[in-house]
């Protein structure tokens, strides 16, 4: 057991918050009981991840997409008083962490990521420096790649395969990074591997011959959280628990 205060100071300081210009608000979203017992990680803030989070008797909520983003109404009303009410009435604490969950280079979304696909970053690239690069243990074809990512991640790939080179060196950047495609092929990747794709990034691909998957934004994000989570535990002496809910985009 320990203080939700105390755990909130340590992830702001670990994650380097201050660091990162965010979309929204990155630490503890919804203060509830001072003491931490029992926490539940999951990718995102949703409804069905609360609920889960209050039959499991969770007293911390710790997820990468939090309530709160910029541009957003913010008043409690309809879909977003009906998340945030179990969360108040249960005194259940919700801590995110966005931007500075991504760029973690021990418990980030990408490092977790590359760590599982066996690629070991040399290079960061991008805005904030967001992105990973690394080469790969072996040159392999695009479809050997994309063979490899539905593999491991359990789900489709789509694949935009550039212009048939062995690819040697890989970036990468979980989520909706398909804006960072142009700032990877400046790096000299050979493919590049993203959540979310646009129009734009069929285009791209073919012109300048390097590939382009999207694995998809959820299933890209699943591992930074676990990796934070499980840490916390054991610094913290906490129950802890990971839910996957599944999300196909």
């Amino acid at each position: 057991m320990a203080l939700c205060s105390e755990i909130a100071r340590y992830l702001d300081e670990a994650l380097g918050v201050s660091q990162f210009k965010d979309y929204g608000p990155n630490g503890l979203q919804v203060q509830g009981k001072p003491e931490i017992r029992r926490l539940l990680a999951g990718v995102t803030a949703s409804r069905a991840l609360i609920e889960a989070a209050v039959e499991w008797q969770a007293d911390a909520l710790l997820v990468h997409h939090g309530l709160f983003w910029r541009g957003q109404d913010g008043r409690l009303t309809g879909w977003l008083k009906d998340r945030i009410k179990p969360l108040m009435v249960h005194d259940i604490n919700l801590l995110a962490y966005h931007l500075p969950l991504d760029a973690h280079p021990a418990w980030g979304n990408n490092a977790a990521l590359g760590a599982r696909l066996g690629w070991q970053a040399d290079q960061r690239f991008g805005e904030q420096q967001l992105g990973f690069a690394a080469l790969l243990p072996q040159p392999c074809s695009a479809e050997a790649l994309q063979m490899q990512l539905q593999q491991t991640l359990g789900r489709s790939v789509s694949l935009f395969s550039g212009d048939g080179r062995p690819l040697r060196r890989v970036a990468w950047c979980t989520g909706g990074a398909q804006g960072y495609f142009e700032a990877a092929i400046a790096a000299g990747a050979d493919a590049f591997v993203t959540g979310e794709m646009s129009e734009p990034q069929f285009h791209l691909a073919r012109e300048t011959g390097v590939a382009f998957l999207a694995c998809g934004h959820h299933a890209t994000e699943r591992y930074g959280v676990q990796a934070l989570g499980a840490h916390l535990a054991e610094r913290f002496e906490l129950e802890f628990q990971f839910l996957d809910l599944d999300n196909p985009a």
